[in-house]
């Protein structure tokens, strides 16, 4: 990277999301994940602008009560302008199958029985191959579309590292991918694969990374 690069880095910072930046931030993860295959996999049925519309739902609803259980939502800012968003999910909440009620249900309501099993799937999923009850979950990470290609991505993933390596509680953070390029990015950044798995018909690879504390 360059010096000039470098410079035009500098000028964006990571900080928690306040309440009123969750509609951007949840903007900006529906463009992100529209075309994600686990997404398109488990809400789509057959009917474009349904999936849409689940989609936003799902992801409206997953903000909020991560929101609401004080979970690590944080954005990269120019200045005043959210550009990109990683939203982070610890055991200390309760996931996967132990979800709790009104979440099931406000899920039930915006994207239907069947996608919101899908949702609890996954996480069941992940627990299960992730290494101990003290690991987090990236349950959500994008930058603007019109932000791409400008390492914006890769700043994003050190700021998650930087609040895992805070965490003592923590062991380390896994994530889901499914496509190569995202895999090469978070493997680029510490992230070691923990296991090749299957979630509904999407074929993807569980990366996690260890927390400086357990090294």
């Amino acid at each position: 990277m360059t010096n000039a690069e470098d410079q035009q880095l500098e000028q964006f910072r990571a900080v928690y999301l306040t309440a009123e930046d969750l509609r951007v931030a949840a903007s900006i993860l529906y463009n992100a994940y529209h075309d994600d295959p686990f997404f398109f996999d488990a809400l789509y049925g057959g009917d474009l602008a349904m999936y849409e519309q689940k989609l936003r739902g799902a992801i409206r609803e997953e903000l909020n009560e991560l929101w609401q259980q004080e979970q690590a939502l944080i954005g990269l800012f120019d200045d005043d302008r959210m550009v990109g968003v990683a939203c982070i999910v610890t055991q200390q909440v309760p996931l996967g199958e132990a979800r709790y009620w009104h979440w099931r249900l406000k899920m039930l309501i915006s994207t239907g029985w069947q996608s919101t099993q899908a949702l609890i799937n996954k996480e069941a999923c992940l627990l299960e191959h992730l290494p101990s009850p003290r690991c987090g979950i990236l349950q959500f990470i994008a930058v603007s579309p019109t932000e791409q290609n400008k390492g914006l991505g890769s700043q994003l993933v050190e700021a998650v590292l930087s609040w895992c390596d805070e965490q003592p509680e923590l062991d380390g953070v896994g994530v889901f991918v499914s496509e190569s390029s995202h895999a090469q990015l978070f493997s680029k950044h510490s992230f070691a694969l923990l296991e090749a798995i299957s979630i509904g018909n999407v074929e993807g690879e569980l990366l996690f990374y260890r927390g400086h504390e357990n090294e």
